[in-house]
């Protein structure tokens, strides 16, 4: 594929820029990935700054630049300058892919807590009612024909239109993707069209990044106020942000509800450790909800699920079969029996507010003097202030703790769990320098009818350290004890 550079880039000239056209073959935020003929976008990032490459794109073939402006000496190819790099590399990207997603059904999730799995709901549901769909997350790209690489939560803006193009292409109808945070800040997404955006909760998280709650909320609520009005806002009214959410958009709005019976609710719920049963009522229509998931968490899941299903038209029956036949969620209260009779489950939790969620679920289902042992631990580069609270949340309902590494990335492992345990208030405890060795001890302890409850990682299958992703999986540890 090969555009004009004034074709992709034409809102992006200043009155005073005379910018020479040349054909782009292909856009690029790396150098180290510049062929001939391609647009290189400079971002300025934390660590790095792509201005200090552009003339290395040059010499690999760059046949033009966008930047900020900073004076890098005289350029040998066109250079649009613009204030914000970021925001332009998604409208050319739009532009250069040309809007694919206008010709596609897209669903947007935001919130801290529940995308994963309401994605997964949604594309049960949109596959029973024959729609071709792709589901895009923190577990990759899920699409027949395509390849399931996991990749950031939400792509840089110029794979997503790529992938969007692809997808187009292949005749999907349907895509229904996690919009985090970050992708909202750095405007991954700001030239999607979404025709409906859902917020499912907010409670602290990245707050390494976004620095303070209202921030992460200003972010979420990008996705919101950048709907057209022949889109939907589908937001939960039981979170405390929930109608906040809903006043920052034009277009109209569903709201759902664990309690309010003006909005999408369950008025008859039963949750067990077999699953999750009830009726949700949506205006005059009532879905019979027969689910394997547990939690009342996941029970506000299937509400958010339903509550976009119905926003779209979707068929009942369809509503219906695809919550009950969702398969299990990888990572996310996943199973598994242990031969002594007790029970490993694998969730990827890893904040405060989803530890209380996944932990108290599990307290309230297990067997009178049965034990839960809880293995978990805290990222490194990430959000320090809620690694105490980590520890407080799980000493609450664990009958033992082992706090391992978990992607410390760039710091100290061990200053890392310094700070988880000194939120432990003389809880018993156990510290370990080894994942996997602390795993293995808590799998040792285990009885019939106990459970072992290991969290952060879900199915990951490394730990990032300096830099360098070493192979280990939690998985591969508790298949040995099956």
């Amino acid at each position: 594929m090969t555009k004009s550079l004034h074709t992709i880039a034409h809102s992006l000239f200043q009155p005073s820029q005379i910018i020479p056209d040349v054909s782009v073959s292909g856009i690029k935020l790396n150098s180290s990935q510049v062929e001939k003929g391609d647009l290189f976008i400079a971002i300025p990032g934390t660590k790095m700054d792509g201005h200090d490459f552009i003339n290395e794109a040059i010499e690999s073939g760059a046949s033009a630049i966008i930047s900020n402006g900073r004076d890098v000496g005289n350029l040998t190819v066109p250079q649009i300058k613009v204030a914000n790099p970021r925001r332009a590399a998604s409208i050319v990207a739009g532009e250069f892919y040309g809007h694919p997603t206008k010709d596609i059904t897209v669903v947007g999730i935001t919130g801290t807590n529940g995308k994963t799995t309401t994605a997964s709901l949604l594309y049960s549901i949109f596959m029973e009612a024959g729609h071709k769909t792709a589901q895009l997350g923190t577990l990759g790209m899920i699409a027949e024909g395509f390849d399931q690489e996991a990749t950031l939560t939400t792509p840089d803006a110029i794979a997503l239109q790529k992938t969007f193009s692809e997808l187009r292409d292949a005749d999907f109808s349907h895509i229904v993707m996690e919009v985090s945070s970050h992708a909202l800040d750095q405007y991954r997404v700001a030239d999607v069209d979404f025709n409906v955006a859902l917020f499912t909760n907010l409670t602290p998280e990245h707050l390494d990044y976004h620095a303070t709650l209202e921030s992460y909320y200003q972010a979420k609520a990008r996705l919101f106020r950048m709907l057209p009005l022949d889109s939907t806002a589908i937001v939960n009214e039981s979170d405390p942000n929930g109608l906040r959410m809903a006043e920052e958009t034009n277009a109209p709005t569903l709201t759902f509800s664990r309690s309010n019976g003006t909005s999408i609710h369950f008025s008859d719920l039963d949750i067990s450790i077999s699953g999750i049963q009830g009726k949700i009522l949506a205006g005059n229509v009532t879905y019979e909800i027969d689910s394997n998931l547990v939690g009342e968490f996941n029970a506000e899941n299937i509400l958010a699920a339903v509550s976009v299903g119905h926003a779209l038209g979707i068929d009942k029956n369809a509503i219906e079969a695809g919550i009950i036949n969702c398969p299990a969620i990888p990572g996310r209260m996943e199973s598994f029996p242990l031969a002594n009779g007790a029970t490993a489950i694998v969730d990827y939790a890893h904040t405060p507010d989803a530890y209380e969620k996944v932990l108290g679920t599990l307290k309230e289902m297990s067997v009178d003097d049965s034990n839960i042992y809880v293995v978990f631990g805290a990222g490194g580069d990430r959000d320090a202030s809620k690694r105490p609270e980590m520890a407080r949340i799980a000493e609450v309902f664990a009958t033992h703790c082992f706090v391992t590494p978990d992607n410390p990335r760039t710091e100290d492992p061990d200053q890392i769990s310094k700070e988880v345990v000194s939120g432990f208030s003389g809880h018993e405890f156990s510290l370990f320098s080894n994942r996997g060795e602390g795993l293995k001890i808590a799998l040792d302890r285990t009885a019939k009818n106990d459970t072992v409850v290991i969290l952060g990682k879900g199915r990951e299958e490394y730990q990032d350290i300096m830099g360098e992703k070493e192979f280990y999986s939690d998985l591969k540890i508790i298949r040995e004890y099956q």
